[in-house]
């Protein structure tokens, strides 16, 4: 089973996006372990709803309701969040898993989201936005995963971008691990999803 874990290098830039357009180029499962902010946020139902095929999704081990840090949502619930009772759904399918905010978010006051991507032997791909200060996370995100030998897919921007912002971020990092560029749709629904789905391709260099 071939693995993708869907990390970002903040909040809100568009992962859930990205782990719904791999679905659907890959027709690959979907699985986030950790939600929260649930009601009204479940990010498995949004992509199951969204794509073209009958999308696998699995359960989360842990479903909370603040919309916060794993950690912090798991406090105010009275919940402890057991990183070794986070297993990996039992599937044939190559599996699109999706994380909680960047690298370093904690799901408890030892293990964080960068954590999770070592013990299911997936692989990294890092999702890019463009907004001020854009480039200092994108590369203190690269250094972390080469600096703690993190599997390493490669970098999807999502959204438009200036060449000199592109540039910055990508002269870091070799050609094959630039794997999309996604242009910013408004208001994105099933039908501008489907569309955009059909306009570009993935360069995965994988045996699927």
């Amino acid at each position: 089973m071939k693995r993708y874990f869907v990390t970002g290098i903040n909040t809100g830039v568009g992962k859930t996006v990205v782990s719904a357009l791999l679905c659907e180029y890959l027709k690959s499962d979907y699985f986030k372990p950790v939600q929260t902010g649930y009601p009204p946020d479940r990010d498995s139902e949004w992509i199951k709803n969204i794509v073209s095929f009958p999308l696998i999704t699995h359960p989360e081990c842990y479903l909370l309701k603040e919309p916060a840090s794993p950690h912090l949502a798991a406090k105010r619930e009275n919940v402890y969040i057991d990183f070794h009772q986070i297993k990996l759904p039992v599937t044939q399918n190559t599996l699109i898993i999706e994380g909680a905010g960047g690298l370093l978010v904690p799901l408890n006051e030892r293990y964080c989201i960068a954590d999770l991507i070592k013990h299911f032997e997936a692989e990294c791909i890092l999702v890019i936005s463009n907004y001020l200060g854009c480039i200092n996370h994108s590369l203190l995100s690269l250094f972390y995963i080469q600096k703690n030998n993190l599997p390493f897919k490669g970098v999807i921007l999502n959204g438009n971008f200036e060449t000199e912002i592109k540039e910055a971020i990508l002269q870091h990092l070799p050609n094959s691990q630039f794997i999309a560029e996604i242009p910013n749709v408004p208001s994105l629904n099933k039908e501008k999803f489907l569309k955009l789905s059909r306009t570009f391709h993935f360069k995965l260099n994988t045996s699927l």
